[in-house]
């Protein structure tokens, strides 16, 4: 760029830090009257226009913390509790800790020191002054070490690193944090720039509607030049969270395939969660370390419904023995955080009239369990559920179910194992193939549900196809994220860098 041209292109902060590019940035914000943030961002509009040449060097610099400031205006405890023993001499234990004001764990630290440094002796619930007298009034290592902070660790002699461990160890008075040190080198060019009496000072920075107005105010002006080559800061505008888009496309894709969406809430009655899907009342899924429970009870549902279900689980139906235990109301009452979605399956299956056969629903939403959270496992998850209501429906629509929607959902090998559901029967557990890691993931179950669970809920056995897969390993697997709580973090850093689901 001519040196001309980049005269006329230089912004009002550019031309005010120009004069001062060999100085430090403390120095030039100082001078120019410039905010660091400003000065830092014309910095690296010069380093565009190659005026100069930044360097950064990421630098130890050690500060003072709450408590030192305070201490720093105060004194250390130690410094004011040898102050109050050199008056004093000898005092009780409890007595010193009261007229020196410090803290219960001030005075610990306070005694431990001064000992260190055979100033006092505790004795019989006595604390006595030992030291030298003209000891004193010499500041320690650590009350000198605090008057200069804050300092680069690099630069620390050998006894202010003895004293910034020892205060180290103690709370809050010191704190260590990364700056970056930037380090300005001029060009060339910037030293032409530095050095040239051309006035640029009178150059139009921006058009104003009412420049617009008044021709008189711009017309045979000069305008600042743009360079539109130029980089600039990454704008990150709004966008839906990476799990909800992948939940909206999953939404689209049953709702293309006809499905109607179901909806129900969170906390639940066991009769729905449990129950109405023919588990046992003394099967371990119930225990507490599966299942949230809530101390509060809900009402059961319609009568003839809870006495279906309850023949169900005593005695069973159509050839079923069920479970041959005495089933119990209270226990269906006691309220959970859902452990699966396919409780509104059960309460969907509930209001279906018969005139409404064949009918196909989905649902998609959170669950929770008692896990123990680590990289694959968290106390929530997100689970597709769906079913399809048809007097015709069979296994083998089950499986190409299944398949179109994880084909749509980017999946390219799809593979389907036996498995056993207390509530399905046949049951399928699914499983896709990940290319990269080169391993099949699991992704959850499917079934026929039985007339254990069908008879008490529609009132006789029609064929009820049913999933369940969890869905948020396959947002792992698509945004290629290796741990499941990176899904809750909110890093907004990453999220910015999150690609959308364009599957």
């Amino acid at each position: 760029m001519e040196l001309k041209k980049i005269l006329e292109s230089l912004s009002p902060n550019e031309r005010k830090i120009i004069p001062y590019l060999n100085e430090n940035i403390k120095e030039i914000c100082k001078k120019s009257n410039l905010d660091r943030v400003s000065v830092i961002r014309a910095l690296e509009y010069l380093q565009n226009k190659g005026i100069i040449k930044l360097s950064y060097e990421i630098k130890k610099i050690i500060e003072i913390g709450i408590n030192g400031a305070l201490y720093r205006k105060k004194g250390l405890p130690e410094r004011r509790l040898l102050n109050l023993l050199d008056e004093k001499r000898i005092l009780k234990l409890q007595d010193a800790q009261k007229q020196s004001k410090l803290s219960n764990d001030e005075f610990k630290a306070s005694i431990g020191a001064l000992k260190k440094k055979a100033f006092i002796e505790v004795k019989n619930g006595n604390v006595m002054f030992i030291g030298n007298k003209e000891e004193i009034s010499k500041k320690s290592l650590e009350e000198l070490f605090l008057e200069t902070l804050p300092l680069e660790y690099d630069s620390l002699k050998s006894e202010q690193l003895h004293a910034l461990n020892t205060l180290e160890r103690r709370k809050d008075i010191i704190q260590t944090k990364n700056a970056k040190k930037v380090g300005i080198k001029i060009t060339e060019i910037g030293k032409k720039i530095s050095e040239s009496k051309e006035k640029t000072q009178d150059l139009i920075e921006q058009i104003t509607p009412a420049m617009l107005k008044k021709e008189s105010s711009w017309k045979g002006k000069k305008f600042r030049r743009y360079d539109v080559s130029s980089p600039v800061p990454n704008i990150s505008g709004g966008k839906r969270h990476f799990v909800n888009q992948a939940i909206d496309y999953a939404r689209r894709i049953w709702t293309d395939m006809g499905f109607k969406e179901m909806t129900g809430n969170i906390v639940v009655s066991s009769f729905w969660n449990f129950d109405s899907l023919f588990t046992a009342q003394d099967h371990p899924v119930r225990e507490m370390q599966d299942t949230f429970f809530i101390n509060k009870k809900d009402s059961l549902p319609d009568k003839k419904l809870v006495k279906n279900v309850k023949k169900s689980h005593e005695k069973g139906t159509e050839g079923s023995k069920g479970w041959q235990y005495l089933w119990d109301e209270e226990e269906a009452k006691r309220l959970v955080l859902r452990t699966h979605t396919t409780c509104i399956s059960s309460q969907t299956l509930s209001q279906l009239k018969k005139d409404e056969f064949p009918a196909k629903f989905f649902a998609i939403g959170k669950c929770f369990r008692n896990e123990t959270v680590d990289w694959s496992h968290g106390f929530e998850f997100n689970q597709t559920e769906g079913i399809v209501v048809d007097p015709n429906a069979n296994f083998r629509n089950l499986l190409g179910y299944l398949k179109q929607f994880f084909t749509k959902m980017g999946f390219e090998k799809i593979r389907f194992r036996p498995a056993y559901f207390p509530y399905t029967e046949p049951s399928v557990e699914i499983d896709v193939w990940n290319p990269g890691k080169k391993v099949w993931l699991e992704l959850g179950g499917a079934g026929i549900f039985r007339p254990e669970v069908t008879i008490p809920l529609l009132g006789k056995h029609i064929p009820v196809l049913a999933w369940g897969p969890g869905f948020d390993r396959s947002i792992m697997d698509y945004y290629q994220v290796k741990d499941l709580r990176e899904l809750y973090k909110n890093d907004l850093t990453k999220l910015r860098k999150m690609k959308f689901w364009m599957k």
